[in-house]
């Protein structure tokens, strides 16, 4: 099994089937297993990446919104996926052979997560799986804007590229066809979109962000929840654009989870909207 070192990673609201949920992906994508477990989080590895699984918290779920591009590096394994994560699921690009990739499909799975599958090489994209963002309704448009935001907040960032559409392209001029981009070695993408698609960014899908320090984590927090976000509770908070993240510190498992005081240390968590470290410390 990979070295689990991804400091930023997806986490999935799926009330009541966060159980089933882990077993599905670890089966769909093989290389994975379950790295923590509890009835209200589930925390899995694919491919040495982690995943968050949450049985409780916001009410909405998962839309296209956030898709997770993954790597596929020959037709077969592409095709293989596609195969298990159909299955009672939705497709909403069918299997076959695009301009940007000899083996490719846009899946919706049965818990309503969007899969993008793509073959091609792990040299341009070695991260397995990629959320990427669309930027549409009210947000189409602000794609590149939001890339240069995130990349320009968090540490050990770059942008890998930005392709925008030409005249003649199935959107329109100037706006972003693919972004990439990342963020604490962590590989993001982001795209607009002007189709009327009737979704925005929701909680159901957010990220989660493990800080060194609370010196980190008051950084992240509260340049995310300025300018038009909004502090929720509990280390959550909406950005400028809409999208959720959860700002925590990289052993808030072992506070909370501690047989002595992770009681309190939970208790003293429910309370909070930005997590004091030192508070959850002394609880």
């Amino acid at each position: 099994m990979a070295t689990l070192t991804n400091q930023i990673y997806p986490c999935f609201t799926l009330k009541g089937k966060v159980a089933e949920a882990a077993d599905f992906y670890i089966n769909a994508f093989g290389d994975g297993s379950i790295i923590q477990s509890s009835f209200y989080v589930i925390q899995i590895q694919l491919s040495g990446q982690k995943l968050m699984l949450l049985n409780d918290g916001p009410s909405s779920v998962p839309n296209p919104s956030i898709s997770f591009m993954v790597i596929g590096e020959t037709a077969e394994e592409t095709e293989g996926y596609y195969n298990n994560l159909v299955i009672d699921g939705q497709v909403l690009m069918p299997l076959g052979s695009y301009d940007w990739s000899p083996k490719y499909a846009w899946v919706q799975d049965k818990f309503g997560v969007n899969w993008q599958l793509y073959t091609g090489s792990k040299a341009d994209t070695p991260q397995k799986f990629s959320p990427t963002l669309m930027f549409t309704s009210e947000n189409v448009g602000k794609a590149s804007e939001a890339i240069h935001f995130y990349t320009g907040l968090f540490s050990d960032s770059n942008i890998q590229g930005i392709m925008e559409y030409a005249e003649g392209d199935a959107d329109k001029p100037g706006l972003v066809k693919h972004g990439q981009f990342k963020i604490k070695n962590f590989i993001a993408m982001a795209m607009d979109s002007s189709a009327n698609h009737g979704f925005q960014f929701v909680d159901a899908l957010s990220l989660v962000v493990e800080c060194e320090d609370q010196a980190e984590i008051d950084k992240y927090w509260d340049t995310l929840s300025s300018n038009g976000g909004k502090e929720v509770q509990c280390g959550w908070l909406v950005d400028k654009y809409g999208v959720s993240w959860q700002i925590i510190p990289k052993n808030l498992g072992a506070l909370v989870g501690n047989p002595e005081k992770g009681q309190r240390a939970m208790q003293a968590l429910m309370k909070m909207k930005k997590l004091i470290i030192a508070d959850l410390e002394q609880a």
